[in-house]
């Protein structure tokens, strides 16, 4: 065992049949080690002790001290199970106010007809609390009907919260979880507003325990580093927001994958595809982030903040249908719903002579799943990773790599059946599979209008699915190293993060400022380094909707410069990812952090080959991995003392005037350490007033690049 010198960053994924773990170089981002334990559901401490037996495992495998451990996430489907399976303690809703207030807040009562799974609804109870001076007696009505966690629920609230901080203050008086709808969102709408309180309540109670047993485990193993939780849209939080907002962490089961292929593969424009036994999740990473949209939640819209995840039933355990003809589809059963071993990593002399047989993997299932039958009466399943090693697409190293021979042979009854080869019989079933995948694919390259995209495959079946897929459509592609661990490597390297959101009428700039500061602050105070706090800004004139965006890092985690890369590396990677031969690549600009570089193309697309061609600016970091895409951009180099005026200037000029009012262009500034996104802005007062926020704690004479980018 090699003792490692910290600082060191541990990530912990707790999915429904193992829990995966990860320690990895604060600095380098070098994998130190890896685990994986049986994940504890029917122990006293439930999925506690499964995150205290990987940590422990982890820490001896890979000699990691208490104190070397710098930073500690996890993420877990605790929160999604439990909605999903309808799981959720009975909630007590408090409704305040009187007259019209107190007949709105009644009507909440039938939030006990939602469904979250069949034959199991939300148990709701209700209290009118009239004046905030009742909220005592409120909250013992609410006790005596059997609510075990109370929600305090007033029409505006997020105006005046005051009678809404009274019944949460008389519900702790005596003990009890409560939560209100203010402390959830700061956005109007009371029905869908107070919707996604309950469901944060009904989960609670049992995620403030898991947390608690979680922080147990992890002080009895001496570590002292923060505790964060990962989210559904990506980020980590501490574990006290973690506590107070637990929905957040529901459908954080693909966001761990997603900030694994953001920071371990540095993605910033491309798709990533994770995909395990049974399904595929694909997202979208544009200019670096991920689109977030508000999830639903039992059939209902709610304000929980997501990532626009598409989830496709193809994985690598995906079983093939036969019709006696033809394959006429894969999925969406799996081997492991079906019980069966994978027929390609079982010994090529089980497989001989094996011959093609029909399962229903349930009961109430069709039978026409094939399996492969041996002569000793074993039963193999043929999957999708069978017919991917068959056709010799997974790449060595893989982890979904198997024996050529017995891929070949789990094959061979399929192939004589249809009458092909071996390698013509697993094109087949590859095509139909990733048919779904592929659908998916297109659109959402077409919906975020992706230049050149990259595929990027994760997950333990990413092989299975991605280097095909990849042949079919022409996108480059990989599969992400270590992809197997790709979720705790996320949660290891995931950044805190905070949304703040507004609903405000003609928002003024101090209104968009102070919603920048307010999200600012929130990741300071889960310990995000203030140097490097990162805020995007977005003002939908639409929906008169401000939402700010912060993320940021808890320690510095500068990589050793010693490992950039040369200046051809950066040029050959800015001409792939442009689409044209390197000689045409030009540096236009340079800060201490980032190179800019463009060259001159038609837009992609149908349309794109009879556009003029436009300036395409890529930016790149110094170890190589290009941070931005823009299209039809302009680079402006000037340094904070003349940034202001000067780009007040240039974004007078390229403001666009319509039937739809003025919008000003898309601009990114490169200051710092930083590529501050500025644009989800469209007035231009609102921007110039966020460039001049950017810039004020910086020196007069640092340099800056601004890219803007006129609306399409």
């Amino acid at each position: 065992m090699t003792v490692h010198p910290g600082p060191v960053r541990i990530g912990i994924d707790v999915g429904g049949t193992f829990t995966d773990a990860v320690a990895v170089d604060a600095h380098s981002f070098e994998l130190l080690g890896q685990v994986k334990v049986p994940t504890s559901h029917d122990h006293a401490d439930g999925v506690a002790h499964g995150i205290l037996e990987a940590l422990e495992k982890l820490q001896a495998e890979a000699g990691i001290g208490a104190g070397d451990v710098s930073f500690l996430a996890h993420g877990t489907t605790q929160a999604t199970n439990a909605l999903l399976e309808g799981d959720v303690a009975i909630v007590g809703i408090a409704g305040i106010g009187a007259g019209f207030d107190g007949f709105a807040t009644r009507r909440l009562e039938s939030l006990g007809k939602m469904e979250l799974a069949p034959g199991r609804r939300l148990p709701v109870r209700y209290a009118a609390v009239p004046d905030p001076g009742d909220a005592d007696q409120a909250v013992t009505a609410l006790v005596e009907q059997g609510a075990e966690v109370v929600v305090a629920v007033e029409p505006f609230s997020v105006d005046d919260p005051e009678g809404e901080r009274a019944v949460v203050a008389a519900a702790r008086e005596r003990g009890l979880l409560a939560t209100a709808t203010h402390e959830i969102t700061s956005l109007y709408g009371l029905t869908k507003r107070a919707r996604t309180a309950v469901l944060n309540a009904g989960i609670m109670p049992r995620m403030v325990s898991t947390a608690d047993l979680v922080e147990a485990s992890v002080q009895r193993a001496g570590i002292t580093a923060p505790l964060m939780v990962v989210r559904g849209d990506g980020g980590v939080m501490s574990l006290p927001e973690m506590r107070r907002r637990p929905l957040l962490t529901a459908l954080s089961g693909p966001a761990a994958g997603v900030a694994g292929a953001l920071m371990g593969e540095k993605l910033s424009e491309g798709v990533f595809l994770e995909t395990g036994g049974t399904s595929t999740d694909i997202s979208v990473i544009r200019r670096g982030r991920v689109p977030v949209r508000h999830a639903r939640l039992g059939g209902r819209e709610t304000y929980l903040p997501a990532l626009d995840v598409r989830t496709v039933g193809i994985g690598g355990g995906s079983l093939v249908r036969f019709s006696g003809r033809a394959v006429t589809e894969v999925g969406p059963r799996s081997a492991h719903i079906a019980g069966l071993p994978y027929a390609c990593f079982a010994p090529a002399s089980a497989l001989t002579g094996a011959k093609l047989v029909t399962v229903s993997p349930r009961p109430d299932d069709p039978d026409d799943y094939v399996a492969l039958e041996a002569a000793d009466g074993r039963r193999y399943a043929l999957t999708l990773t069978c017919a991917a090693n068959a056709l010799g697409v997974v790449p060595a190293g893989s982890y979904a790599r198997a024996e050529p021979e017995a891929s070949r042979l789990a094959v061979r009854p399929l192939a004589e059946a249809l009458g092909l080869t071996v390698e013509e019989a697993a094109r087949i079933v590859l095509r139909q599979a990733v048919k779904p995948v592929r659908a998916v694919v297109e659109t959402l390259v077409r919906e975020y209008r992706l230049d050149h995209p990259s595929l990027v495959g994760g997950g333990g079946g990413a092989a299975a699915v991605t280097p095909f897929l990849g042949e079919e459509t022409g996108h480059d592609w990989r599969i992400a190293a270590h992809s197997e661990v790709i979720s705790p490597l996320g949660a290891a390297l995931a950044l805190v993060r905070e949304s703040v959101e507004r609903i405000v009428p003609s928002p003024s700039n101090e209104d968009i400022l102070a919603a920048r500061a307010e999200a600012e602050a929130a990741v300071v105070a889960q310990g995000a380094d203030p140097a490097g706090v990162e805020v995007d800004v977005t003002v939908d004139p639409t929906r008169n909707l401000i939402r700010a965006v912060a993320t940021g890092a808890t320690e510095l985690r500068t990589k050793d410069r010693a490992s950039t890369v040369d200046d051809k590396a950066m040029r050959d990677e800015v001409a792939r990812s442009l689409g044209v031969p390197v000689s045409e690549v030009a540096e236009l600009a340079a800060t201490a952090q980032h190179r800019v570089f463009g060259a001159r193309a038609r837009r992609p697309g149908r349309l794109g080959r009879f556009s003029a061609p436009v300036e395409h600016v890529r930016v790149v970091d110094a170890e190589g991995v290009v941070r931005l895409h823009s299209a039809g951009a302009l680079v402006e180099k000037t340094d904070v003392g003349t940034a202001p005026a000067r780009l007040a200037t240039l974004v007078d000029k390229h403001t666009r005037y319509g039937d739809g009012g003025s919008r000003a262009p898309a601009v990114w500034l490169l200051v710092g350490p930083k590529i501050a996104d500025l644009s989800g802005v469209l007035d231009r007062d609102q921007l110039v007033a966020l460039i001049g926020a950017e810039l004020k704690t910086r020196a007069a004479d640092e340099p800056v690049v601004a890219i803007l980018e006129d609306r399409r």
